[in-house]
């Protein structure tokens, strides 16, 4: 016999995902997407937001500017994520969606990317992703479901050319997002996966070189297309739509993919 108590309430209600009442919390929070994600959620109805992010001041000053919580957490350590949770289990109770944002560029290819560069970006692009994951899901799974959106890039789904380690963990984590969400999905838990070009953040591109990006959107309007596609729960989060149609094009001639983007990088690398 099916279950019918509160815990399948609970998750049917998030299987169409609405902010109203709920609680989030954003990693990468103090500016950029993160601060639009939070001014976005709240404008949503959500009962609280929990920004959290490297630099005390920052982060502090963002939460009170838009009227939120603010915790200050080291995202490649994992102890510091689990006080994360925990502590804003303890003040906030059940989280519903957490959103692990933060990250930072990368650049150089493989000979001329220190490996201690390589290893930052992993700690911070896929690591970081699985301590929340570790940490959040089994309250999640004991509430009856809850949401992930993990911040990647259009560059994890395609390539940034020249930046090499960026591109191999941005892509290692939609690869995880995926693997959570084939082996929780049953469990209430939704994921989706943030894959932007351009932002207008510090991390944007200084120019708009060949091939870069289709354009440099505001925050506020990717913040738009994530509650969009979290109301939808659709997994790829593409506030770029024409990264849709390039995936397609990967997926049907991976060889004419690599092809063209060969070219795209002699055009770079002659400019």
């Amino acid at each position: 016999m099916a279950e019918t108590g509160p815990r399948n309430l609970r998750c049917a209600t998030l299987r169409a995902m609405d902010l109203n009442d709920r609680v989030a919390v954003i990693t990468g929070g103090s500016g950029g997407i993160g601060r639009a994600m939070a001014t976005a959620f709240l404008a949503k109805g959500a009962r609280t937001v929990v920004l959290a992010d490297l630099d005390r001041a920052a982060v502090a000053a963002a939460a009170a500017d838009i009227g939120c919580e603010s915790a200050v957490c080291d995202v490649t350590d994992e102890s510091q994520i689990i006080e994360l949770v925990e502590s804003t289990l303890s003040a906030h109770g059940p989280i519903d969606l957490f959103c692990s944002n933060a990250g930072s560029g990368g650049n150089g290819v493989l000979t001329d990317a220190p490996n201690e560069v390589w290893q930052q970006q992993w700690e911070l692009h896929v690591m970081s992703h699985l301590y929340a994951a570790r940490a959040v899901i089994p309250s999640m799974v004991a509430n009856g479901g809850g949401y992930l959106l993990n911040t990647a890039s259009a560059a994890g789904l395609l390539a940034a050319i020249g930046s090499g380690p960026y591109t191999v963990t941005k892509a290692a984590a939609v690869k995880l997002a995926e693997f959570i969400a084939i082996t929780h999905g049953d469990e209430g838990i939704r994921v989706s996966v943030l894959c932007p070009q351009g932002v207008n953040t510090a991390m944007a591109p200084k120019s708009l070189g060949d091939g870069q990006t289709d354009g440099i959107i505001e925050p506020e309007e990717l913040a738009g297309v994530v509650v969009a596609a979290i109301e939808e729960e659709r997994f790829h989060v593409l506030p770029h739509p024409e990264v849709g149609e390039y995936i397609k094009r990967k997926a049907d001639d991976p060889d004419r993919w690599l092809n063209g983007m060969r070219r795209l990088r002699a055009r770079a690398l002659g400019s």
